[in-house]
């Protein structure tokens, strides 16, 4: 019966870990380790049995005061656990009374096969189907009480409502922080320069630097008839999307394009870099706002922000909203290449970014083979 009593603990303790219920877990191993330990007297060796007895009821004191902030049910069973220990010590001086011995013996029974079956039903179905108890203490605040709200609207990328909340706000002039394929950005309408221009602001980046703009997909850039040679289309086809950004000359197809009133306020007074990126979450971002003004979204001359915490500490008191979207995939932005006299005398690396400028090179070299 011993034998079986400390298997059974056992296995309430497998089903307990399985649960993620580390203190179940533990205390129903603890018991078992006490089962083991009950085979000295079975087989008559009491020798050593009444300091390892105690050691238990000092650890099991422990398990009680942390039962009593989990569940009624192991409350109930590391008290029970107490009383039977004080048993077996009774026992082994021959003063335990038969009445008590009967009692405690009965109550632990029902505990133990009431919290087994419990256990087992509520794993086998992975609801609680049969009630524990609630804790008797809980803390009086957890850590997300204490945390400071964030400085601006923090909403999760995988949320559907929380894309709407970010376009929604950045369709109404607002900046906020995005991912994109590469690095977090800093993002605003092309339809709102006043929203270009505090981009600025809140990076402290100089005037003469050029902001680019990010578009969904290439179809977007056909549908505004850019005056873009066949080299050009093909180089873009093979880059987009991606971490390599194009600039290319600038004219009135940007209106086509959505760009709007932020239109003098994007790239310089010929140029313009474009790029579509490849990430699924931005990508429908745009295609809800149109096209945007962006930027890297660290203060001008500081790293690049690689997780949207770094956004929200650096920045966001100054922004509307940040889009959450965990750990950057890159370390470092993109590749800006320079294509406007691409005909003429090919690409220029302007700034090499994830792509290695070779491998950029590379693929223009194919394409013009081609």
């Amino acid at each position: 019966l011993i034998l079986i009593g400390g298997f059974v603990q056992l296995l309430a303790g497998f089903l307990a870990f399985r649960k993620y219920d580390h203190l179940g877990g533990a205390a129903f191993l603890t018991f078992s380790a006490l089962w083991s330990h009950l085979v000295n007297i079975s087989v008559g060796n009491s020798e050593g049995f009444t300091a390892g007895s105690i050691a238990f009821l000092v650890v099991n004191a422990f398990l009680i005061i942390l039962a009593s902030s989990f569940n009624v049910v192991l409350l109930c069973m590391t008290l029970a656990m107490e009383l039977l220990t004080i048993c077996f010590l009774l026992f082994t001086l021959g003063n335990l009374p038969l009445p008590f011995e009967i009692v405690m013996l009965s109550i632990f029974s029902i505990i133990c096969f009431y919290g087994a079956t419990a256990s087992l039903a509520n794993s086998m179905f992975g609801k609680d189907l049969m009630m524990m108890g609630p804790p008797l203490f809980t803390a009086e605040s957890s850590k997300k009480d204490t945390e400071d709200p964030p400085p601006c609207v923090c909403p999760k990328s995988h949320c559907t409502s929380g894309l709407r909340t970010i376009a929604d706000l950045l369709n109404r002039g607002a900046v906020c922080g995005v991912p994109t394929d590469t690095v977090y950005a800093l993002a605003a309408s092309c339809k709102h320069p006043q929203a270009i221009e505090k981009v600025y602001r809140i990076k402290d980046r100089p005037q003469e630097k050029p902001i680019c703009i990010f578009i969904s997909n290439l179809d977007q850039l056909r549908a505004a008839a850019p005056p873009i040679s066949p080299l050009l289309w093909e180089f873009m086809e093979n880059v987009y999307p991606g971490g390599i950004g194009c600039i290319i000359k600038k004219g009135e197809w940007l209106k086509k394009l959505g760009v709007g009133a932020g239109y003098s306020r994007v790239g310089t007074q010929d140029s313009i870099m474009i790029r579509v990126p490849d990430l699924t979450v931005l990508v429908h971002l745009i295609d809800m706002t149109g096209p945007l003004a962006i930027t890297s979204a660290n203060p001008s001359g500081e790293v690049d922000s690689t997780h949207h915490d770094m956004v929200i500490s650096r920045l966001g008191h100054k922004l509307e909203g940040v889009l959450c979207d965990g750990e950057s995939d890159e370390v470092v932005a993109s590749t800006v290449v320079n294509c406007t006299k691409i005909d003429e005398s090919g690409i220029t690396i302007v700034r090499e970014g994830c792509i290695p400028a070779a491998k950029v090179m590379q693929i223009f070299e194919s394409v013009k083979n081609r």
